[in-house]
């Protein structure tokens, strides 16, 4: 079996940077990073033992050790060499020998001198990045040690290196030791293990980030930092910090040169620095009028405006030499944020923005993303709408992925490595040596907008004051110090299990810990479940179904408790009807993807401002092959979260409410759209449209305002439609007693955290009646009676339930004469209160079939054109959608061609639907027509989209055209009116 993601790009190369006077030596970089040139090998340090002295000789026999990539991890290359199992695949991960693992490395290579360098230059051996520790020896002789991935070592081995033969670099590396939350921080704490990914032998120990030779004269330059400040639109200014490193003996004088583009500013400045010093200048707009820019171009984070980017070229010359050179990328923004009404706000260049982001476990789980997939992980994010990644726990440390935020506009809520622990790390000043080093690596990058200190806890005394005064000193305070990740201004963490759609909407979707209300949430998530396209690549068929330990390998079990896998399968069976098997149950849980994901976003913009200020998924992407936490999947599929995410998410949005049925024009833009038009269709399963709304509006930016609110109810012989109703208490946090009666399937009632709660409705006469049903929400009653009454003060029992599990309970009981019905709660299910959408009362016992309502909703600018569409389905019955199962199969006209430009192929194809009969969430894939392969990744404008009778969609798909090598492919167009029954 292939034991790598074959999209897997190869693996970022540093190429040598070569920048020369006219007559003078070059300044270069050479990368040492795996390739065919320079050939890392690996074994462990004790299989080696006493002969740890010879791997510092040439022509050592190193046969028995087992070939590395640099950077990359010891275990992964036990995987590609084939003396691992696919870790991917089944439980193959959890079965192998930790012990192999869990123990140090040596590394070794054999390099060449670089024929460039000169004896008046002095060479550097650079390290990136290593975890969890190092020690470097070249040709036998101790350069240092390397304490912690973020800790850079730059070593001078100008007088080391032989000219004449090969030289030796050998590297111990340490793994990290357990346990590892917080003891071995800093370090990737994921690694062993968490509810989303498993044990990984070795504890992702390796070389993990790049590895180069570079040149320099006497003096080099360390850290440039261009500060930028936006007092208007119209106007920035820039100061230039930079530090001079001086490694003789004699003081040393020099001149700065730069220019900075666009715009070509130039600038040139004399320095002196002294033997053996390294410290700081400062170049500002007091002497550098030219650092002070008139219209510039300024960086926003996506949906706002571009993210425009500068560079800054630095070259220090000395004695008329360049002794060394620097190439920085950066953005003109400024940063300000509030906590006004005790809600956390982000503004950019003076503009408020709200925040619609997901977080990152890892890149992947191996470390094995690289270079360019980072690209295509942003760009995917930048697709979905989203403005915001945080970077939890620290756990992406690659350059690539800082460079890939700025360019497409993804704003970092960036962790330090402290996850709620209350113990320190084993080496506090290590810890700390390396949070310096990370905020002075990355602080240029504009992408980045929050230091946090602590997942869901305040770091330990004394690094939380030091995680404050680091930002403060080598940040200067530019961003925002945050020490808890979900308090001081946040509304809390999670929950991280789906619930149903209205929940997200209605008074208060709370977390844990922080502050009540919708405010900033930094996670809250669902169980997605992948399709089975996916599912069959890494699931052993004999474990397909049904549900097994299998499955809770790959966290849909006990295993990921917190993504409640036990209450989506429930949500399917309820909403869609119980899976016929795998394929079915992949089919209906992307419809339970699309609508959970939607409602999460469109429920915080919902309220936008009006508390609500942002939100972010857990998580927005898949570092393992799994069924929770992610908007594509492990292989790039976009399943249904994705497409949810990205409907909400649009910059301009017109959504509905399913707590009060109103529908909203939300503007999370930088722009104004006058003279726009709201519409709102209804229809039933057979489209024949029930009802329309129509209204002109005007959406200025950063605002949710609403249109109209439109009547959905469809149930009248509800004898407690609209009726009076009393309760024995009503949370602080949340609902009404009306909210039961009031046909909205969206809004609740909430008792106290107590049991023997009671909620009552007045029918206002007395009526004859044989049926209640009950809508609960998350929070229901495991023990109750249904209670009635003629003088709301003597009550008899008419039915008691001891072991209710929710969801919706239709209550049927002997005929009987009543004015009042109230419902007894003797015993909770959860530790918060009972909480009801809707209390329903009836005559006769109803038969009828739930009838499921199409809701389209459409915003068109003056010529008609659609500026934004959305789309719902919904029920008259609490989220049973089960008449969707009576859809009758239809057949598609499609129509498709591919063209190609550079690197990439793009498949145009126009979907129709010339039945008479909806075809209902349209699912459409390209395949390689030889082999029946996915064509992935792939970008694509739509999926699982609804077309009405003679209704068409245009899709476009494109990928590189490496994926398809000549061969053809094939469209598989499939509504959910087709799955297999």
């Amino acid at each position: 079996m292939q034991t790598t993601r074959s999209y897997i790009f190869n693996g970022f190369l540093l190429l040598a940077l070569m920048v020369s006077s006219q007559v003078f030596a070059q300044i270069a970089k050479y990368s040492l990073d795996s390739d065919k040139q320079n050939v890392w090998m690996h074994a462990s340090q004790a299989e080696i033992g006493r002969d740890s002295i010879n791997i510092f000789k040439p022509g050592y026999i190193s046969t028995n050790w087992v070939k590395a990539t640099v950077p990359g991890t010891v275990f992964n290359d036990y995987v590609e060499a084939g003396l691992e199992k696919d870790p991917n695949f089944g439980d193959n991960i959890y079965k192998v020998d930790k012990k192999k693992y869990d123990r140090n490395f040596w590394y070794r290579i054999a390099f060449k001198t670089p024929a460039n360098y000169q004896n008046d230059q002095k060479l550097w051996l650079n390290f990136e990045g290593v975890n969890r520790k190092a020690d470097v020896y070249l040709n036998g002789t101790y350069l240092g040690k390397l304490n912690g991935f973020m800790d850079r070592g730059k070593f001078d081995i100008s007088g080391l290196v032989d000219k004449t033969t090969d030289n030796i670099l050998a590297v111990l590396v340490h793994w990290p030791q357990t346990p590892i939350p917080n003891y071995a921080t800093p370090t990737y704490i994921s690694s062993a293990s968490w509810d989303w990914m498993p044990y990984v032998p070795g504890l992702l120990m390796g070389i993990t980030d790049n590895v180069y030779l570079s040149t320099s004269g006497a003096v080099t330059l360390t850290d440039p930092w261009v500060r930028t400040k936006v007092p208007s639109s119209n106007k920035a200014s820039l100061q230039l910090n930079v530090e001079l490193s001086n490694g003789t003996a004699l003081d040393k004088e020099g001149e700065l040169t730069g220019v900075i583009q666009p715009g070509n500013i130039s600038f040139s400045q004399k320095m002196k620095i002294e033997a053996y010093q390294q410290r700081t200048f400062t170049l500002d707009t007091n002497k550098f009028k030219q650092f002070i820019i008139s219209n510039p171009k300024l960086w926003w984070p996506n949906g706002y405006g571009d993210p425009n980017l500068y560079t800054c070229e630095l070259k220090f010359n000395v004695d008329g030499k360049v002794s060394d050179v620097k190439k920085i990328s950066f953005g003109i923004r400024e940063y300000s944020y509030d906590t006004i009404g005790n809600v956390f706000h982000i503004s950019i260049n003076g503009k408020r923005i709200f925040i619609k982001g997901g977080n990152w476990g890892m890149s992947e789980y191996l470390l094995r993303c690289r270079g360019e997939e980072y690209n295509l992980k942003l760009k995917l994010h930048k697709d979905m709408n989203l403005n915001m990644i945080r970077n939890w726990i620290g756990s992406v440390t690659d350059a690539e992925f800082y460079e890939a935020c700025d360019k497409y506009g993804i704003m970092i809520w960036d962790d330090f490595w402290l996850n709620s622990h209350k113990n320190l790390p084993r080496d506090i000043f290590a810890f700390n040596h390396n949070a310096v080093e990370k905020i002075k690596r990355y602080r240029n990058h504009p992408s980045i907008a929050v230091w946090c200190g602590d997942n869901e806890g305040y770091p330990e005394p004394p690094l939380n004051g030091w995680l404050a005064e680091n930002v403060k000193t080598f940040d200067a305070g530019d961003r925002w110090y945050q020490a808890n990740s979900h308090s001081d201004a946040l509304t809390g963490s999670g929950p991280w299990t789906n619930f149903d759609p209205q929940w997200y909407f209605t008074k208060y979707p709370g977390g844990f810990g922080g502050d009540t209300g919708w405010g900033m949430r930094t996670e809250i998530g669902t169980a997605v479940f992948t399709t089975f396209e996916s599912f069959k690549k890494f699931m052993p068929e004999e474990n397909w179904w049904p549900r097994n330990e299998m499955w809770n390998k790959h966290f849909f079990g006990e295993s990921a408790a917190n993504a409640g896998p036990d209450r989506y399968q429930e949500s399917i069976d309820h909403r869609y009807g119980k899976a016929l098997g795998i394929e079915d149950f992949c089919l209906k849980a992307q419809l339970l993807n699309i609508e959970t994901n939607k409602a999460l976003y469109e429920g915080w913009l919902h309220h936008m401002w009006n508390d609500a200020s942002g939100v972010m998924t857990w998580m927005s992407q898949s570092a393992y092959p799994s069924f929770v936490w992610q908007t594509y999947d492990y292989y790039y599929d976009l399943n249904g979260a994705y497409w949810g995410v990205k409907k909400a998410c649009e910059p301009l949005h017109i959504q509905w409410s399913y707590a009060d049925n109103s529908v909203k024009v939300v503007n999370s833009s930088g722009k104004t759209y006058d003279k726009i038009k709201a519409v709102a269709e209804i229809y039933d399963i057979k489209g024949r449209k029930l009802k329309d709304y129509t209204k002109n509006v005007r959406s200025a930016s950063n605002t949710a305002e609403e249109s109209f609110v439109m009547d959905l109810y469809t149930i009248r012989d509800n004898l407690a439609y609209q009726k009076p109703v009393s309760a024995s208490t009503t949370s602080d946090e949340a609902g009404r007693p009306m909210a039961v009666t009031d046909g909205n399937s969206g809004s609740r009632w909430t008792s106290s955290y107590t049991d023997n709660q009671w909620v009552s409705v007045d029918m206002g006469k007395t009526e004859q009646i044989s049926q209640v049903t009950i809508e609960w929400e998350a929070a229901f009653a495991k023990s109750y009676k249904i209670q009635v009454s003629e003088d709301e003060k003597n009550w008899r029992d008419v039915f008691t339930e001891h072991s209710s599990d929710g969801g919706s309970d239709r209550i049927t009981f002997s005929k009987t004469n009543a004015r009042y019905v109230r419902m007894y709660a003797l015993s909770r299910a959860t530790q918060y209160g009972v909480s009801i959408y809707e209390f329903e009362i009836y005559k006769e016992q109803r038969v009828k079939s739930p009838e499921v309502q199409l809701i389209k909703l459409f915003l068109k600018d003056e010529k008609g054109n659609t500026l934004s569409d959305n789309f719902y389905w919904r029920s008259s019955a609490h989220n049973d959608y089960t008449q969707l199962n009576t859809l009758a199969p239809v057949n598609l006209k499609v129509s498709s061609k591919m063209s190609q430009n550079g690197g990439k192929k793009t498949i145009s194809a126009k979907v129709t639907n010339a039945s008479s009969e909806i075809a209902f969430a349209v699912k459409v894939q390209a395949v390689n027509a030889q082999t029946g392969e996915r064509i992935l990744p792939a970008m694509m404008n739509d999926d699982y989209f609804t077309l009405f009778k003679n209704e068409s969609k245009d899709i476009v798909i494109s990928f590189d055209s490496s994926l398809l090598n000549g061969k053809n492919y094939r469209l598989e167009v499939t509504p959910y009116n087709n799955r297999k029954r």
